[in-house]
């Protein structure tokens, strides 16, 4: 099973077109899905844009009442997803951006690593595809995130595109004490692909393409994320991963 986990807030103009290409990419794999949405308390149309969504595919939205911020709805959807799988070893959950500014295409090739034998699948937008300032904070995030968050080989730590074997993320989970993640934001994703990947045998990274929302960085940068990139990296102490890095051209 491939449980595709995507959390949205106020996404109302790109959640269905994001769906949509979802199901068209998926549409001849061999593999069932599911798809997991946690609507993160919207105040726009967004319940009323998932709705024919919720008949046509096999899709579970969960709406929460209260807004929960990145690193809740990350830690409840992969949660969600091991609980739905009885095959820890042989599934994988995939997260990606509800905003459509990261493209799906990139799902097959996951799956085809994933079943290759990866544990963790990090997709990287390339620096071409970013604006000036989007270049500019992805450059500054590995250094930015030491010494508490390192993953050598890794150029795009917070494109909110990635893989996980639902086993890798069990390991995860059963050794917090509490919740799995301990900051918010940007740091969130860079801290879940960290923690992953410092238990996973095999980490692959992947190029992605934008969707035609155009760049993950575009509204995400500037001195705040600095700075909360910054503390996370103060913060936290996760070992480094054992695994090397393969990257896929």
């Amino acid at each position: 099973m491939i449980y595709v986990c995507i959390a949205s807030r106020n996404n109302a103009k790109t959640v269905g077109l994001l769906l949509w290409k979802i199901k068209k990419v998926l549409a001849d794999r061999l593999r069932d899905y599911h798809l997991i949405i946690s609507d993160d308390c919207s105040t726009d149309s967004t319940s009323h844009a998932l709705e024919p969504y919720e008949k046509a595919l096999p899709l579970t939205v969960f709406r929460q009442e209260t807004e929960r911020g990145t690193a809740w709805n990350a830690e409840f959807m992969l949660r969600e997803a091991l609980k739905r799988s009885d095959r820890h070893k042989r599934d994988l959950a995939i997260t990606i951006p509800a905003d459509f500014r990261v493209s799906p295409a990139v799902i097959p090739e996951m799956i085809r690593r994933f079943e290759s034998g990866a544990d963790v699948l990090v997709g990287e937008i390339g620096y071409k595809e970013l604006s000036l300032s989007g270049r500019l904070t992805c450059r500054l995030v590995p250094w930015l995130l030491r010494p508490g968050v390192r993953v050598p080989g890794i150029r795009d730590f917070t494109s909110g595109c990635v893989g996980f074997r639902l086993i890798t993320l069990k390991h995860c989970f059963s050794s917090a004490e509490g919740s799995l993640l301990l900051t918010e934001g940007l740091s969130a994703r860079a801290e879940l692909l960290a923690r992953a990947a410092a238990v996973a045998r095999q980490i692959i990274a992947i190029p992605l393409e934008p969707g035609p929302a155009g760049s993950p960085r575009d509204s995400s940068s500037g001195l705040s994320t600095v700075m909360e990139l910054f503390r996370a990296g103060r913060k936290l102490a996760i070992p480094l991963p054992e695994a090397e890095v393969k990257r896929i051209s």
